[in-house]
């Protein structure tokens, strides 16, 4: 049974009648890949531990740790696997070396919005191929939030062309640090988000792109680097994941499941609103300041966002033709969704 926010309100009534006598049946230590006082932190991760003690009356508590706590940021999947904590926190971006199938959930250039994207996963079938994704990693996995679109970079230079990127230092990750180095001549790197900041003003890149206007700006982004590059092609959506081995899932009694998984659905709603107001907030105080706020034009968004498909289509021909269809698959699912979205979408109102 597919357990959503259509159901959350039957699912909180049978939470709320376990007596207290269960408080506590279960507890999860959960590292991320942000440090403690992050907004991914706060949004995501606290909000689902509180969710999930509301939804469960207590019984299930999760622990949240921030990066370098328990494990290294970049370390989460691994330290879940290895069975060094009972659950992680983390984003498929930083799995996309291993397995390039992970950059359709991380979010790519010219791939979906939030809205589009958010439809996909829990109406479209795009969270049961990520269950199927993990299912081979020995995971069980929930969507624990779904970011607005990111700021593309605070940079030490402009950046206005193509030409801009060449040789451009830029701290990324995912499958635009693939983009930037094969299509556009850029020198991408990758470090945990709690160095970027040092990185950045000792201007060891010239570039950093890290999360949404307003998850950037207690990081301080903007008082190291003059400029703010918008709009966020490179990734105009993004996806964190709670895991776990499937056996630590098996434990939990089946009436608690539902509960956990609607927790997990209602932080994700949660936190996308929460980035949708804050981010507006965010870009309201970066105007009035010091910065410089420079708009990609239209050719240049299409020429970025052309490549990143690109990249996404040889990527997954060349895994179909060594005998790994997988990506290819998705990706096809996720395309159609995506073509069918634009086609039909005509009668939404946007403003």
């Amino acid at each position: 049974m597919k357990y959503t926010l259509r159901t959350l309100a039957a699912t909180a009534i049978l939470a709320f009648t376990a007596t207290s006598a269960f408080a506590a049946d279960i507890t999860w230590r959960v590292p991320t890949s942000v440090p403690e006082g992050s907004p991914f932190y706060q949004n995501f991760l606290e909000r689902f531990a509180t969710n999930v003690k509301t939804l469960t009356s207590g019984r299930v508590e999760i622990h949240p740790f921030g990066a370098g706590v328990i494990v290294p940021a970049l370390k989460v999947f691994d330290s879940v696997q290895e069975g060094v904590v009972e659950a992680g926190h983390s984003t498929s971006s930083y799995l996309v070396n291993q397995n390039p199938t992970n950059a359709i959930f991380a979010g790519f250039p010219g791939g979906m919005g939030p809205n589009t994207y958010k439809a996909w996963l829990y109406d479209g079938g795009g969270l049961e191929k990520l269950q199927e994704l993990r299912a081979k990693q020995g995971l069980k996995t929930m969507i624990v939030g779904i970011g607005s679109s990111e700021i593309l970079a605070h940079a030490n230079k402009p950046i206005r062309s193509a030409e801009d990127l060449k040789g451009l230092k830029y701290r990324t990750s995912g499958a635009w640090a693939e983009v930037m180095r094969d299509y556009f001549d850029a020198v991408p790197t990758v470090v945990p988000a709690g160095e970027t900041y040092t990185l950045l003003q000792r201007k060891g890149v010239d570039a950093v792109e890290w999360a949404p206007p307003s998850a950037n700006m207690p990081e301080g982004f903007h008082q190291a680097a003059k400029y703010i590059v918008v709009p966020g092609v490179h990734q105009p959506t993004f996806m964190w994941e709670v895991f776990m081995k499937q056996e630590t899932w098996d434990k939990v009694p089946d009436e608690l499941k539902p509960l956990i998984e609607a927790a997990a659905e209602l932080t994700t709603q949660q936190s996308l609103d929460f980035f949708y107001d804050a981010d507006m907030k965010a870009m309201e105080k970066y105007r009035s300041g010091r910065n410089e706020i420079i708009t990609l034009d239209a050719d240049f968004i299409k020429q970025l966002s052309d490549a990143g498909y690109d990249w996404m289509h040889k990527t997954a021909e060349a895994q179909k033709a060594d005998g790994k269809p997988e990506m290819a698959e998705i990706l096809a699912d996720y395309e159609a969704y995506h073509q069918r979205w634009k086609a039909e979408s005509g009668y939404l109102i946007r403003d």
